[in-house]
């Protein structure tokens, strides 16, 4: 599947009750424009109803969002670029957290907020399709969470560091 030729600006994940859950920037933006951009875009989303389209004109982006259960992931690309595609790219995001939670729901986003954005960078980078495989883009977080748990059943004690600096 060719996800060629698409640079998202952002990804924004947030709550029915307009909580932002978790958000990536691909542009270089201050912390007030992110923070208003942010509310401005949480604000026209949730607005809008159930039944109407899912892309919308916003400055000189295309906005494109889709609601999963009580999360709303919202992405800002460029006017050329294609919105079914950015629909896809969220989808399959979508399918990868599902994937690797079980049915990803809004805590699992709360509280693994880092996963989250692990899986997010292992499938896009710089704000374009890095890798399309689903197996692929699993098997690399697989493998990160298999290292992080070695690193932690063979940390040092402090014991341990002090007898090897005495050496």
């Amino acid at each position: 599947m060719p996800f060629l030729c698409l640079f998202m600006q952002f990804m924004l994940l947030f709550s029915r009750q307009g909580k932002l859950r978790l958000q990536k920037w691909y542009v270089p933006l201050s912390d007030k424009e992110k923070k208003k951009i942010t509310r401005e875009l949480v604000q026209t989303v949730l607005a809008r109803k159930p039944k109407m389209c899912s892309f919308l004109e916003w400055r000189d982006l295309k906005i494109v969002y889709k609601r999963y259960a009580s999360l709303y992931f919202c992405c800002a690309i460029e006017d050329q670029d294609n919105e079914l595609i950015t629909l896809e790219i969220i989808h399959r995001y979508v399918e990868l957290l599902d994937k690797y939670f079980g049915s990803v729901c809004e805590l699992d986003i709360i509280f693994n907020f880092e996963k989250a954005y692990f899986i997010l960078d292992e499938f896009l980078l710089g704000g374009e399709a890095q890798e399309t495989s689903k197996k692929n883009v699993l098997k690399a977080i697989e493998q990160a969470d298999l290292l992080q748990e070695v690193r932690y059943v063979i940390k040092p004690t402090w014991e341990q560091c002090q007898v090897s600096f005495c050496l």
